[in-house]
């Protein structure tokens, strides 16, 4: 595995934590066919349990400036219990049950933390780790931001500012950080709290649209219809039969 200019072997059952905007890649030391599991999240969606403590993202990037360790080895994951972890996870979105949502963040909260303790463990003070409050809003956590305001008319001129950031350049270092556009990501968790209006609601399309933020219950109906295939309708017919 390489990450940015580090290289490494990673053994079955080891761990390895791959930073936002970390150059990466994955090849089978024998030339075969690499085989592993991938657990994708952003760490702005989790933030510090209490304000006197650094979020994990600040923790994180501290770590990676202070040179710990992104591999970890079988020894240690199983101490962390992340193959119960990667499961857990990968029921839970097979399943899509009530609660789906916060099982999978008590998951990944629980992985987060393991790891952090694992780095303190190897002697990361934590105490020395610069904090980012959660009112200062940066392209690290403006997800949060924009989860808090989702049903709400937020514009991406809007969210720019609350960065302290032109419009172009915010533009910018959001599709770098994130890989799309900010419009698109906005639309997109629109479209996953809309479809669990859909599953565990009776409310009707309009006001689910009109709860999710989208202007009208055309314009939620086509953009529903754009990222699942089918409209909100038959999307909930399909899922509770």
């Amino acid at each position: 595995m390489t990450a940015d200019d580090e290289a490494f072997t990673a053994e079955t059952g080891s761990l390895t934590v791959f930073p936002p905007m970390c150059v990466h890649s994955v090849s089978a030391a024998d030339g075969g066919l690499p085989v592993y599991s991938v657990l994708k999240f952003d760490l702005g969606k989790f933030p510090s349990i209490s304000s006197y403590s650094p979020s994990p993202v600040s923790i994180f990037r501290y770590a990676r400036e202070k040179g710990k360790p992104i591999c970890f080895m079988p020894d240690e994951t199983e101490k962390m219990e992340c193959g119960r972890i990667f499961t857990d996870c990968v029921n839970e979105m097979k399943g899509f049950r009530y609660g789906y949502d916060v099982m999978l963040r008590a998951y990944i909260y629980r992985l987060i933390y393991m790891i952090i303790r694992s780095w303190e463990s190897g002697g990361l003070n934590i105490r020395e780790c610069p904090a980012v409050k959660e009112t200062d809003s940066s392209i690290d956590n403006i997800t949060e931001y924009i989860d808090r305001h989702l049903n709400e008319g937020i514009r991406v001129a809007d969210i720019a500012d609350e960065c302290h950031l032109s419009y172009s350049a915010f533009a910018v270092k959001f599709r770098e950080r994130y890989g799309m556009s900010c419009k698109e990501y906005i639309e997109r968790m629109r479209i996953y709290k809309a479809e669990e209006y859909l599953l565990f609601t009776d409310h009707d399309i309009d006001y689910i649209g009109q709860e999710t933020g989208f202007s009208d219950c055309s314009h939620f109906i086509k953009s529903f219809r754009k990222h699942r295939g089918v409209t909100p309708k038959k999307f909930r017919d399909m899922k509770r039969s």
